[in-house]
C-alpha cells in the first residue's frame, strides 16, 4: 500500500520540467520506472500525479460507471480531460504540460505533497492561501 508523504519546495524550469524530490523518489522507488499520469485536481486549482499502478485503479473506477446516464458521462468527460501519461526522464524530472500548468497557475516555485497515493503538485503562492483559509479543522475532521 502507497502512503506518500512529504511537503517539499522545488522549481519548474523554463521548459516546464520538474525535478522530484528526494524525499518522493525514495518512497516510489520499486513503481517509478512503470510511469505516472498527471492530471488537474477536482476539488482545488493544483496538479495530481498518480503512479500508474494507482491510475489504473482509478480508471478501473471510471470504467465502472455507466457512459449512458449522462452525468456519468459528463463526469468521465471533465476528469479524463487532460490526464496525461508521463515518464521521469534519467534526471528524475517530469515535464508538465502546458495545458495543466496554465490550469494550476504554476510558476517557478512550487510545492510537491506526498498525499497518500499521489502527489499534489501546487503553486507555492495558491499553497500558501489554501493553508490560510478560514476553515474550522475541528469540525472538518470531525464530520469526515
Amino acid at each position: 500500500m502507497l502512503n506518500l508523504l512529504g511537503e517539499y519546495d522545488c522549481k519548474v524550469d523554463a521548459k516546464g520540467r520538474l525535478k522530484l524530490p528526494k524525499g518522493l523518489l525514495r518512497q516510489l522507488a520499486d513503481i517509478q520506472k512503470d510511469g505516472f499520469v498527471i492530471n488537474r485536481n477536482v476539488f482545488e486549482r493544483c496538479l495530481d500525479l498518480y503512479p500508474i499502478t494507482v491510475w489504473d485503479k482509478v480508471a478501473a473506477k471510471l470504467t465502472s460507471l455507466n457512459r449512458f446516464v449522462r452525468k456519468d458521462a459528463m463526469f468521465i468527460r471533465k476528469f479524463i480531460n487532460g490526464a496525461t501519461p508521463l515518464h521521469a526522464d534519467g534526471s528524475s524530472r517530469i515535464n508538465l504540460p502546458t495545458s495543466l500548468m496554465n490550469y494550476a497557475g504554476l510558476s517557478r516555485e512550487v510545492k510537491v505533497l506526498g498525499n497518500n497515493d499521489r502527489v499534489e503538485i501546487w503553486d507555492k503562492e495558491q499553497y500558501e492561501k489554501m493553508l490560510t483559509e478560514d476553515i474550522d479543522f475541528a469540525s472538518l475532521a470531525e464530520e469526515v
